[in-house]
């Protein structure tokens, strides 16, 4: 497993030298560049998860460096800028550009281990703003007494301890990524990013290019397995992946590297992949739609989180748990579930699993009043929602415009309706659709129709 890994950027070989023993004391990985062209290589070689980098140097000044790598979607890491000349000007286009902050020479050793340490902890808040933003749950112990949720988490902790990949099996919403989420918690790879691939939204060049990365001249993408460099990738619905897909990713599993697109030169793989499927992948093999090869690469240890139905007698402590954590993080009014209430909902059958459970508290605390939460009130709550009724076409689409128009604005709707019926599962509206998955793809973002989650 790798450290942080800080990428020191510097002409004078005292400072770098002085400034990689001091980080290399505390831990870090540390490797040095003495011009921008280093710079340059060191970046295809690896990616950092900090840089150091110095405004003066003979070939390439800072700034300039700073601007081609602010050209890609985002700097690849924080950035930290040094300069004995600097001025105010320097250090606010610096700022602009997207620097952390800078540090002016002679450098305060502490006050670089503290900025350092600000740096990587501020990335780490970002990059959780992000998963927050994306509706990832915050990470925390599966809830339950009972004995098959005793027993997952038992086996949880133990397969944390060994570096192994792990496949996890079990229906939508019965709190698969929640495991993963914790197996990761549990692990010697948890100060490391964990990375989530939803593998349904991947098609044709697109799964190459988030897998692997790119390279072209001086600008570099990184894909998903470097962004998870040394910590853990989840392959979300890995089921999901196209055939072409299956097989680049062998290779890099097979080989230990890969190469980015536009690549010359090999990236070494340091992860833990965990995949996720609600599919039987053994009969996708045989039906040969998934690779039997990947298939034993990914199945080193199965694990299977069972639907709520079949520990039901949990239900109480889900109740209890989501009830404090929509009062503690949306601050919405607490209230509790009567006893009748709480029978009931042991003896339904919960097609949606943990997720229908969460978003039925959530429901009830937005829409309900009083303390306590009636048998009445919850059975409401759960009724059936009402079908998704087919438009006619007159009111859907204005006859008075183009052709052209109005076709975009037919399919539109069209599809918009499609993702409704089937949930979000593409595969299922492709298959409804008679159109390819990867044309639906295009199809979709050409339209800008977002792809609605469904984990």
């Amino acid at each position: 497993m790798s450290a942080t890994h800080i990428l020191v950027v510097d002409d004078e070989p005292d400072i770098r030298g002085l400034v990689q023993d001091i980080l290399e004391d505390e831990g870090y990985t540390v490797a040095g560049a003495e011009n921008g062209e280093a710079a340059r290589h060191a970046l295809r070689d690896r990616r950092p998860d900090l840089i150091l980098l110095d405004i003066w140097m003979p070939d390439l000044d800072g700034i300039t460096l700073l601007k081609e790598w602010a050209e890609e979607d985002s700097l690849p890491c924080p950035v930290i800028m040094m300069s004995g000349h600097g001025t105010v000007e320097t250090a606010v286009e610096a700022t602009r550009l997207g620097a952390y902050d800078f540090l002016e020479k002679p450098l305060s050793m502490a006050k670089l281990l503290l900025t350092v340490e600000r740096a990587l902890e501020a990335d780490k808040l970002h990059q959780e703003n992000i998963g927050l933003k994306r509706r990832t749950p915050l990470v925390h112990e599966p809830v339950g007494r009972s004995a098959a949720m005793l027993r997952l988490r038992e086996q949880v902790k133990r397969i944390a301890q060994h570096d192994t990949w792990v496949l996890i099996t079990g229906d939508a919403g019965s709190g698969r990524e929640t495991f993963a989420r914790y197996l990761h918690s549990q692990s010697a790879r948890r100060e490391r990013p964990f990375v989530d691939l939803s593998v349904s939204t991947l098609a044709g060049g697109n799964a190459a290019r988030e897998l692997f990365g790119t390279e072209e001249g001086e600008h570099i993408h990184y894909g998903s397995l470097e962004k998870a460099a040394g910590g853990t990738l989840l392959l979300d619905e890995v089921a999901d992946m196209e055939l072409d897909a299956q097989a680049k990713l062998l290779g890099a599993l097979d080989s230990g590297s890969f190469l980015r697109i536009g690549g010359s030169e090999p990236v070494r793989i340091d992860v833990r992949i965990i995949a996720v499927t609600q599919r039987n992948l053994e009969e996708e093999v045989q039906a040969g739609r998934f690779r039997e090869d990947l298939f034993y690469h990914l199945n080193v240890v199965p694990l299977h989180v069972p639907p709520l139905r079949e520990h039901a007698e949990d239900v109480p402590d889900l109740l209890n748990f989501y009830l404090d954590y929509f009062a503690t993080h949306e601050k919405l009014p607490y209230r509790r579930f009567s006893v009748g209430a709480q029978n009931f909902l042991r003896n339904y059958t919960w097609p949606g699993n943990v997720r229908e459970l969460k978003n039925l508290v959530q429901r009830v605390l937005i829409l309900g009043a009083g303390d306590e939460i009636s048998q009445k009130e919850v059975e409401s709550a759960l009724g059936a929602p009402p079908p998704v009724q087919a438009q006619a076409l007159e009111g859907l689409v204005s006859f008075d415009q183009p052709l052209r128009q109005a076709r975009e604005q037919f399919e539109k709707a069209y599809l918009d309706y499609q993702l409704e019926k089937h949930g979000g599962n593409v595969s299922k509206m492709a298959k409804e659709a008679g159109m390819e998955r990867t044309h639906l793809y295009r199809k979709l973002r050409s339209l800008g129709i977002e792809i609605k989650e469904r984990r």
